[in-house]
């Protein structure tokens, strides 16, 4: 849940550093056919956890340890050292040096489900297929399922998920005679309306953040990026890209977007003012914003991600997986700790009570779950919300093999066009020359 604000932050420097040398070590998995397949059996686990062992764990989950320490509580002959080794773009750093290396990796990490295809096809995770993982698909949203399932092989159980949502400031839109909008549309005359009322209002920020536009363009129907193999098609002007940039346009040309970087103080400040009156994210957010913008109690509610026709389709932005590495000694309790941490409902507990969303469709459906009506959000029943949300997410979605430098280099490229309220298909058109370069200089066929 935390890892879009943490990863936010990241240096872009650091990110393109990192993804350099992974996606020339993925490139020669895809050309080699490698599936990274273990070898074991779902037996294979039970005995194990029987054994015993220890093992090393890299999360940056704010749970991450509680959920250690009551596995270990639950099996005592284990040892589960938790390391956080840094959020998103510093930990992948780190994890694909070991890789590289050859050692040094822990048994399991957290990986987002944007990067995940990376470390997959470098041939650096288990396949965990063979262990019987794959029997648990029915526990989790199709959408996260679909997310750790690459190229035939299953490389992460999903933990985390984040269907996109409205979250608005109910004061502020009824102050200024504002409905909820149920489409782009009706979003942006709301957004000329608060900001003709009172210049000094938003109905939302942007300064150009991938991990925000991408999603969009997932739930305007964009299938930009491609993969098969070393074969990479990238199309930032496609139907769907183009449609969410011709929408964005409207907001972002006539400064109708504040400037103020999501996850700032300034940005947290402005939530808890009054200055922008809705936040496009996932629905991880809630919890974060009754923690962080005390100033909003009572006032903020949730709504369904305005669409383009009025239908519920959404998208999912942010939401990350556990992963066991191959350079692990001892994959099959590694496989049995990361079996027990995303589908045991005494982990998943403990990862709700720190304020997480799950991908486990047991817990979303869970009246304790659906009915909990936080005074914050003025006793609205927001899960609910929230579940219908990840029952709506758009399918077929695609990143990139080397996704994480694509994202790195979005502010220098998509970027200019926020800077100068300038049209953002300039800014894609750039962003994809750029991207069609990079990968060619590793050694991936693409395509325009």
């Amino acid at each position: 849940m935390f890892n879009i604000r943490n990863g936010a932050r990241r240096s872009r420097v650091v990110a393109a550093l990192a993804v350099a040398a992974l996606s020339t070590v993925a490139l020669a998995a895809c050309n080699s056919g490698s599936t990274g397949a273990s070898s074991g059996s779902a037996s294979d686990l039970d005995a194990a956890l029987k054994k015993g062992g220890e093992l090393t764990y890299w999360t940056w989950t704010p749970s991450g340890q509680d959920q250690a320490d009551a596995f270990m509580k639950e099996y005592p002959n284990v040892q589960v050292k938790v390391v956080n080794a840094g959020t998103a773009t510093d930990e992948y750093t780190k994890l694909q040096n070991a890789i590289k290396a050859g050692s040094g990796a822990p048994d399991v990490a957290q990986i987002e489900y944007y990067a995940l295809q990376q470390f997959a096809l470098s041939d650096g995770l288990l396949d965990l297929s063979s262990y019987g993982l794959g029997d648990l698909e029915e526990k989790y949203t199709s959408s996260t399922w679909s997310a750790v399932n690459i190229d035939e092989g299953l490389y992460g159980l999903p933990q985390d998920s984040g269907p996109m949502v409205m979250l608005y400031n109910k004061s502020i839109f009824d102050q200024y005679g504002i409905s909820v909008p149920k489409t782009w549309d009706e979003y942006i005359t709301a957004a000329a309306k608060l900001h003709e009322a009172d210049p000094s209002k938003f109905i939302t920020n942007d300064v150009g953040d991938p991990g925000f536009a991408q999603p969009l363009i997932w739930q305007a129907g964009g299938h930009p990026y491609q993969t098969n193999g070393s074969e990479v098609t990238i199309d930032l002007q496609d139907e769907g890209t183009k449609k969410w940039a011709d929408t964005w346009n409207q907001l972002l040309e006539p400064g109708l977007l504040a400037p103020i970087p999501t996850w700032s103080d300034d940005w947290f400040k402005a939530l808890g003012n009054g200055t922008l009156s809705t936040i496009i994210t996932g629905a991880w957010m809630p919890g974060i914003l009754e923690s962080s913008v005390p100033e909003g109690d009572g006032a903020w509610r949730v709504a369904p991600l305005p669409s383009y026709d009025g239908s519920p389709t959404t998208a999912e932005n942010g939401g990350s997986a556990q992963s066991v590495t191959k350079q692990s000694k001892n994959p099959a309790l590694a496989a049995a700790f990361l079996r027990w941490l995303n589908s045991s409902d005494a982990s998943i507990d403990v990862f709700l009570n720190s304020g997480g969303f799950p991908s486990t469709t047991a817990q979303l459906n869970a009246d304790s779950f659906l009915n909990e009506a936080p005074e914050y959000f003025g006793g609205q029943e927001v899960n609910k919300v929230l579940v219908d949300a990840s029952k709506n997410v758009a399918e077929g979605w695609e990143f990139l093999p080397f996704q994480v430098y694509a994202n790195s280099v979005f502010a220098d490229t998509v970027g200019k066009s926020y800077a100068d309220n300038s049209d953002l298909n300039r800014g894609l058109q750039a962003w994809q020359d750029n991207l069609v370069d990079y990968g060619n200089t590793q050694g991936f066929t693409v395509n325009k």
